[in-house]
């Protein structure tokens, strides 16, 4: 594997890469990912190459990456070609991808909209054809929502099937790696090299639950839209059958998922923000703030109910069944959207990307839709352990809708 310069005709026409030189390297010359390029988020270790995860202060107090992650080198061995480091979410906390340091990537797909966040330039760089593939992370919805946002297939993986090693932290016990690629099979591509054996290898998955609290939860036009791509998906796996995953409602799982991952939070990076005290971009800052006032017992009660609602959710699913509902319950927000706006949007959203959160489950979105010319994904979520049939589920699908496979 050899370092390259920056290649001319290679324009990042939508701000995806952080700013300055391009880290570039050359993977195997054979292997399942020869001929295909990729990113990564700027919080995976790149040897040689400084990982600034968002923020000028984290860049300045660190030192450059001694080693590669080890999902980034599988994927050179594995003969991609790594084009760059991608823009994020300063310390991958946030969701609608606005960077005031780096920049906040254009949506290929919607200019006027934001891109999603934290794997903002990851989502974009896939979206605007730049690489074939992007690694991103989600702790509480980092991969799906971009995705759905910009327009492009994403995968959270269970919950520890992908090494996570040398990588920037956020809430340990949440965080997963993930990527987003521009066709299905590209994404199942990745995911075999990636990924663990299921844990039922060549079992079928089956059958289809419709949880109705996450349709209730989307706007009329994003339960529209997804309509036609949901009886599609009926047609290959049988009619729905209509299920209450969160009889609590929604805001209740987005309160427990929020108060146990800013514990964790503030676990992992509280030390160095007392000890830097670091500038934080619009909406970063008072999150952390949060995190460091947490109260104790409301993070508690988080862990409590995580482990109960795990428990439930895993035992519906652990014969093979399939979730199906919107991976986001409206489309990207405007640009100009205010700071209460994207709050409310952001609990809306979050509130379904916590079920496969609090449980572990993995999680494949796809460009399924568009409401008004602006996409919107479908979500299939299976059992941990369920991952490899998932994206080849996604890829069936895909291919019935018509969507690149």
């Amino acid at each position: 594997m050899a370092a390259v310069g920056n290649e001319a005709g290679f324009t990042d026409s939508v701000g995806a890469f952080v700013p300055g030189p391009r880290a570039e390297l050359r993977g195997a010359a054979e292997g399942p990912l020869a001929g295909l390029s990729f990113a990564i988020k700027d919080l995976y270790d790149l040897a040689g190459w400084p990982t600034t995860y968002g923020n000028p202060d984290w860049a300045r107090t660190h030192p450059v990456a001694a080693a590669t992650a080890p999902a980034v080198q599988a994927l050179l061995q594995a003969g991609g070609f790594l084009r760059g480091k991608t823009r994020t979410v300063e310390l991958a906390y946030g969701l609608t991808g606005e960077n005031v340091w780096h920049g906040t990537p254009i949506n290929p797909a919607a200019p006027d909209r934001f891109p999603g966040g934290s794997s903002c330039g990851s989502a974009a760089a896939v979206a605007a054809g730049l690489v074939d593939f992007a690694m991103g992370s989600d702790t509480g919805g980092s991969v799906r929502i971009p995705a759905s946002y910009c327009g492009t297939f994403g995968i959270r993986p269970s919950w520890g099937a992908v090494s996570l090693a040398g990588a920037c932290g956020l809430g340990p016990s949440f965080d997963t790696p993930g990527w987003f690629a521009s066709r299905a099979g590209v994404l199942a591509k990745v995911g075999d090299v990636l990924l663990p054996e299921d844990s039922l290898p060549g079992a079928a998955l089956g059958p289809l639950l419709k949880p109705e609290e996450p349709w209730i939860n989307a706007l009329p036009g994003t339960v529209l839209a997804l309509a036609e791509p949901f009886r599609v998906l009926q047609g290959l796996l049988g009619p729905a059958i209509p299920i209450g995953i969160a009889p609590e409602g929604l805001q209740v799982l987005y309160e427990h998922f929020r108060c146990a991952q800013a514990e964790e939070a503030w676990s992992t990076l509280g030390s160095w923000v007392a000890a830097t005290n670091p500038e934080f971009g619009p909406g970063v800052k008072e999150r952390f703030e949060a995190a460091r006032t947490m109260d104790p017992a409301r993070a508690a009660a988080g862990r409590a109910f995580r482990q109960g609602f795990s428990a439930r959710a895993r035992a519906l699913l652990a014969g093979g069944a399939v979730l199906a509902y919107p991976t986001s319950p409206a489309v990207a927000p405007k640009l100009e959207a205010t700071q209460a706006e994207q709050n409310a949007v952001r609990e809306l959203t979050m509130g379904v990307t916590a079920i496969a959160g609090l449980a572990g489950l993995c999680e494949v979105t796809l460009p399924a839709a568009r409401d008004a010319g602006i996409p919107l994904g479908l979500s299939l979520v299976a059992a941990p352990g369920r991952d490899r049939a998932l994206l080849a589920l996604a890829t069936r699908l895909a291919g019935a809708l018509g969507l690149p496979v």
